[in-house]
């Protein structure tokens, strides 16, 4: 899941139960072998936070806090191919500090890491140093896993990079081919977000079916790269987790900024934007109202936007505070995320999860349904006097991308994960303690 630069400013900010082991009893394993664990998937499975990957981000990744617990039940060593450094890579980590606007305020809100870049060796094929456990690979969807030459392509067209740092032959190894080598005997895969995620980032400017790095995967191709996976990790009855998808309309990427955030204080601003859009049939008035937005099927090619419809996070604050946009100008298309290009994501997201399901039912695997579960979380999750929202900034389970999660949201993610594995192979596995693990972090 790999997101794009977020140029927000502190505007935007304005904007499970704990299952304790029984004190005296020693863990059990059940009917799952967990010596070997492997983790398959995408920036959610490698630890990326804060839109990219810093070191701590993938100690903190819910695979590593993963294979913490089943060493309480005889599972061995979990090797990461770290970065050397905390300051984010390929592009710099969003950290809350001082940030000024256009209208001259400073206040909180997210910014670059400011300080010295420690990236020496990322760039580095480390792939001697494996073989690693947990194979997430930034950006990567289910329908690259087939593609020869993955990694060396990704890097080139100026993707993350990280496949092309542990995979062996990266010009020619297909991911596929990587996930074969594991000699894992548990894993977990959650793999399939970016066959969607990647459109609605872009604010639906690819197809809604299609093989273009910002369209919806075909329903098709997403079945036979999916089961080739599964078949190639399960080849020797192993057992594990499968994940499925969650619906993208529920991050604050997409729910930071609201619709009607265009906040006007006086009648006289109301009867400007009245004269200026009379000949459309738009109308304003004093107090909240619907932001203007690109469409080149209404008349005049602009209309505000509906209820239902998001506008993304990456829109440029300044633009919406200083230059008019969402008033005098419509805010660009690429910003935003329609009625139409929402029936996409959600409908390409119910098909695929559909298909994932099969494939636990099939294969007879735990199953964690995170799209349910992050649904649930929109009114908050209790931890040991902890109360976690989905709120950007303050909420504690988002990151400052907006998409991927803090610590602690992986860290709830990670006792999903357990309690499905206890419930299908009878482990009784504790869960990871939450309080351990931060959320955004405030200077």
């Amino acid at each position: 899941m790999k997101s794009t630069s977020l140029k927000i400013l502190a505007a935007a900010s304005l904007f499970a139960a704990c299952k304790p082991n029984i004190e005296g009893t020693a863990p059990t394993k059940g009917s799952a072998d967990f010596s070997h664990y492997t983790a398959i998937g995408n920036s959610l499975t490698a630890g990326y936070s804060d839109g990219t990957l810093y070191r701590s981000g993938q100690i903190n990744s819910f695979p590593n806090m993963l294979a913490g617990q089943f060493k309480l039940v005889g599972g061995g060593e979990f090797k990461q191919p770290l970065l050397p450094g905390e300051s984010g890579w390929p592009g710099a980590k969003r950290v809350l500090g001082p940030v000024t606007g256009c209208d001259g305020v400073t206040s909180l809100g997210p910014m670059l890491y400011p300080g010295a870049r420690d990236t020496a060796g990322s760039s580095t094929n480390i792939s001697n140093q494996g073989p690693f456990n947990n194979l997430g690979v930034p950006g990567i969807r289910a329908t690259d896993y087939l593609i020869p030459g993955y990694a060396y392509g990704a890097l080139l067209l100026g993707g993350v990079g990280y496949a092309f740092r542990m995979y062996e032959n990266p010009a020619v190894v297909r991911p596929i081919d990587v996930a074969a080598k594991s000699n894992h005997t548990f894993f977990t895969m959650w793999l399939g977000n970016n066959d969607v995620l990647l459109y609605a980032t872009r604010g639906g400017e690819g197809q809604a079916s299609g093989s273009g790095p910002s369209d919806i995967s075909p329903l098709p191709t997403f079945k036979t790269s999916y089961k080739a996976v599964l078949d190639t990790i399960t080849r020797k009855g192993q057992k594990g987790v499968l994940i499925n998808i969650p619906d993208v309309t529920a991050l604050p990427y997409f729910n930071t900024i609201p619709a009607k955030g265009l906040v006007l204080a006086r009648q006289g601003q109301a009867d400007s934007l009245n004269a200026a859009y009379a000949p459309l049939g738009i109308k304003f008035a004093v107090g909240a109202n619907p932001f203007i937005i690109q469409d080149g099927s209404a008349p005049g090619g602009v209309r505000q936007i509906k209820d239902g419809e998001y506008i993304l996070l990456t829109t440029p604050q300044d633009s919406l505070k200083c230059a008019g946009w969402g008033s005098k100008k419509p805010i660009p298309r690429s910003f935003v995320l329609d009625a139409t290009e929402v029936a996409n994501v959600r409908n390409a997201t119910q098909d695929f999860n559909a298909y994932i399901r099969q494939m636990a039912d099939e294969k007879k695997l735990a199953f964690f349904d995170v799209n349910t579960y992050f649904k649930t979380v929109q009114s908050g999750v209790h931890y040991n006097g902890l109360t976690l929202t989905p709120v950007f900034v303050t909420g504690g389970v988002f990151s400052l991308d907006g998409v991927h999660l803090t610590p602690r949201g992986y860290a709830l993610v990670a006792n999903k994960i357990i309690q499905s594995i206890n419930d299908t192979y009878g482990s009784t596995i504790p869960d990871v303690d939450i309080t351990k693990y931060n959320g955004v972090l405030y200077p």
